[in-house]
């Protein structure tokens, strides 16, 4: 089942991580990818953290003016051996996410071909953990005499044990 829960940040951690991207020459999604990588290493998911994350997959200037929905999937592997320090696992990260990012035309179900993973209709196949962030500020929609508001659409299922959707949203201070 599909449960949901809210976490909230306030601004001065979250200058903080931004920082921190910005000082280590990585992204936000980087600090909190190799964050969730040492949670999760230390919880007991072993040293090889596999993630899923959606991308725009919109590489092709042709699709530019294409209505439509071209998101690809992406698996990230975090390696934790040998307990590196949060800079270094940054850097992994980065590199990782890097050579990643170059190949996100590669469409995910060739990727799991390819791979040939055991599958089973128990659990993804490779991965079980998603990790999403949206950053790109929201679009804003309106029609004379109506109010208009964004809500996620809930389906009640979960399509991975753990899928973790953040957004920035900033104040009218930025």
């Amino acid at each position: 089942r599909g449960d949901y829960v809210t976490v909230a940040i306030n601004p001065e951690l979250h200058q903080r991580l931004a920082d921190l991207a910005r000082s280590t020459g990585t992204s936000l999604f980087m600090v909190l990818q190799a964050g969730l990588a040492s949670l999760l290493t230390r919880l007991g998911a072993g040293h090889d953290i596999p993630l899923g994350s959606p991308i725009a997959g919109r590489t092709d200037q042709n699709l530019d003016h294409l209505i439509g929905f071209f998101v690809n999937t992406l698996v990230l592997r975090t390696d934790t051996t040998g307990d590196p320090t949060f800079t270094q696992l940054l850097n992994q990260v980065r590199e990782t996410s890097l050579a990643a990012y170059a190949h996100q035309d590669v469409p995910f179900e060739y990727l799991v071909e390819i791979l040939n993973p055991t599958r089973t209709l128990s659990h993804h196949p490779l991965f079980q953990i998603m990790l999403a962030l949206q950053n790109a500020p929201e679009g804003t929609f309106q029609l004379p005499g109506l109010r208009i508001d964004l809500a996620p659409g809930r389906t009640g299922t979960a399509k991975f044990d753990l899928f973790f959707s953040l957004a920035e949203q900033r104040g009218p201070n930025g």
